[in-house]
């Protein structure tokens, strides 16, 4: 995973450590109560709860050898009190012992086939959000992903940016949905605008090549939500030399752009239709052009990132947010998008987030 793809999430090493000895101090403290309460409380009954719960974090040999443990220590409590029903007792603390070896076993083998798919989604991420380079020409750039779910790898929201003889372009959205086909969909129009950026001399011709790819990708994976199924997209061309940037809005969140401290928010001249929904509405795209100076910065983000609530239900302010910002690198922008975006909903996100932050460099 890129250090780039960030995700920052809490420490829980060290209350992990502390679980995993969980087992031994539940042994302990029934020991020790077995050993020093009266006969009629007969807390070692309790013991068979040791090896049960070392079944959820231990390997299958601990797990036996705490359930040895704890049949000896009822051998030991059958010396002082004849009348315990040990008996009965060793015999719950043995069958207890042998569910959790095998329990552990098979938890084992589905951490180990978890792994692997773990391994295979980082690898398909690596692929469809590569690391961006970090500047092309005069133009400094950013990235930040975050997955909603802390053990996501991969989601619908996509970016790309690449140096092209007509100038930097930058790709950034959203395919409606989650799972593997918002992922196929992301795919699609990223593979799409990997060729279509340096061949298309016109913004108009790139999306008509990335409206053809998701409708064939949509019609060879018919599904359930084929009807539904649409991206929003947002391609921006800053040309050779700067000065400018070009914008073509397919029913995107509109970016944020920061001159001298003051926040502008670029929605479209005209609307332009989501990807895959211009049979319906139109095919008829809007370029905007806008100034971008060197020293300007460009906040191009998803729907995760201004949707993002609070407890009380409040949206992400991020034109106040942004606005509050001073002339900081892109990187250390988005960083503190990151925490702060964290810091707001309280560390729950209910939706996938991306955003790419651009910055003319000063000459």
């Amino acid at each position: 995973m890129s250090g780039r793809l960030r995700r920052r999430r809490p420490s829980y090493r060290g209350r992990w450590e502390a679980a995993q000895l969980s087992p031994v101090i539940l042994t302990v403290l029934i020991a020790g109560l077995a050993f020093s309460t009266p006969r009629q409380i007969a807390v070692s009954r309790l013991l068979p709860a040791a090896p049960a719960l070392a079944a959820a974090m231990w390997p299958v040999l601990p797990t036996i050898l705490l359930g040895t443990f704890c049949l000896l220590i009822m051998i030991s409590l059958s010396f002082f009190y004849a009348d315990l029903g040990t008996q009965y007792t060793s015999g719950a603390i043995l069958a207890v012992t042998l569910a959790a070896a095998y329990a552990s076993h098979v938890r084992l083998q589905r951490e180990e086939i978890l792994l692997q798919v773990r391994l295979v989604a980082d690898a398909a991420q690596k692929v469809l959000l590569r690391p961006l380079p970090r500047h092309i020409e005069n133009v400094e750039i950013e990235s930040l992903y975050l997955a909603a779910q802390v053990q996501a790898r991969i989601g619908g929201d996509f970016y790309e940016a690449a140096g092209t003889p007509f100038g930097v372009r930058l790709l950034i959205g959203d395919v409606r949905g989650k799972g593997l086909s918002a992922v196929g969909a992301a795919s699609a129009v990223i593979s799409c605008f990997r060729e279509a950026a340096y061949e298309e001399p016109d913004l108009r011709g790139i999306v008509h090549r990335l409206e053809t790819s998701i409708a064939r990708h949509s019609a060879a994976f018919p599904g359930p939500d084929l009807p539904e199924r649409f991206a929003t997209a947002l391609i921006a061309e800053i040309p050779h030399g700067g000065g400018l940037v070009r914008l073509l809005n397919c029913g995107h969140p509109p970016p944020l752009l920061a001159h001298h401290g003051n926040i502008r928010v670029l929605d479209p001249t005209t609307p332009s239709p989501p990807l895959n929904l211009s049979a319906l509405i139109g095919d008829h795209y809007c370029v905007d052009t806008v100034p971008f100076a060197p020293g300007d910065q460009l906040l191009l983000y998803t729907d995760g990132v201004s949707e993002t609530r609070d407890r009380a239900g409040e949206f992400f302010p991020l034109p106040d947010w942004m606005r509050q910002q001073g002339p900081e690198p892109p990187r250390e922008l988005l960083d503190r998008l990151h925490s702060d975006l964290l810091h707001f909903s309280g560390g729950g996100l209910d939706d996938d987030i991306a955003a790419l932050s651009v910055r003319c460099r000063l000459t």
